[in-house]
């Protein structure tokens, strides 16, 4: 959803920054696009853990993750990356179900993205990290949004992801992986992940996709 739907991740990448020094956590930009899509209060859990050697508790990484979200509203209203739309008229035109897979825990963006793209999910296609236990890197919320496609192989599916996390993930859960970078990080850093194809942006993926589509005949 954040970097391959919306340009949301500069947001993202402040509201990050301005929680974790708040908890006296040092967290830079570059930080924020490495640990995305993983749930917020596993990078949470995971910092505390590494800089003041605490242990938290779910429920204290979720209050601290609501300091985040908290911020992160504050932020202008992300715009949707050219070429999604066109893309996703391809994807159905392609007789394929889309779902979305996203490591937020923030309720107003799930009603958002339901709302944007209402012409092609509906919620039920959508998978949260209130969804799975393990988030991103680990391969269940992929598996879990195949499942509520109505796929049951990984075969059938397409993953898309603009992070390293995503992308292992995609990988894990045995899906073609294609990865658009559209933030700060090396082509490296999501290519050494296991991506399958690599774009720098959105709408260059929406204007091969037939191509690519070619050579799956099992689409």
């Amino acid at each position: 959803m954040d970097g391959v739907l919306y340009d949301s991740m500069p947001n993202h990448g402040v509201a990050w920054q301005r929680a974790m020094k708040e908890f006296g956590i040092h967290f830079t930009l570059e930080d924020s696009y490495a640990t995305e899509g993983a749930r917020g209060v596993d990078t949470i859990r995971k910092y505390a853990r590494e800089q003041l050697g605490k242990e938290l508790s779910e429920e204290e990484a979720q209050r601290m993750y609501d300091v985040k979200a908290h911020y992160f509203h504050e932020m202008p209203e992300a715009k949707i990356f050219d070429g999604v739309l066109d893309l996703m008229q391809k994807i159905k035109r392609s007789g394929l179900k889309i779902g979305i897979v996203t490591g937020s825990a923030q309720r107003p963006l799930i009603e958002r993205v339901t709302h944007d793209f209402s012409d092609f999910i509906t919620r039920d296609q959508v998978t949260t990290a209130f969804d799975v236990k393990r988030g991103k890197p680990n391969p269940d919320p992929y598996l879990m949004g195949l499942k509520k496609a109505g796929y049951y192989s990984p075969s059938e599916g397409i993953v898309v992801e603009n992070a390293p996390l995503g992308v292992r993930a995609g990988v894990a859960a045995g899906c073609f992986t294609v990865a658009i970078n559209s933030g700060p990080l090396p082509d490296v850093a999501l290519l050494d992940e296991g991506a399958n194809l690599l774009f720098p942006t959105i709408r260059e993926f929406a204007d091969k996709w037939e191509l690519l589509l070619s050579h799956f005949p099992h689409y």
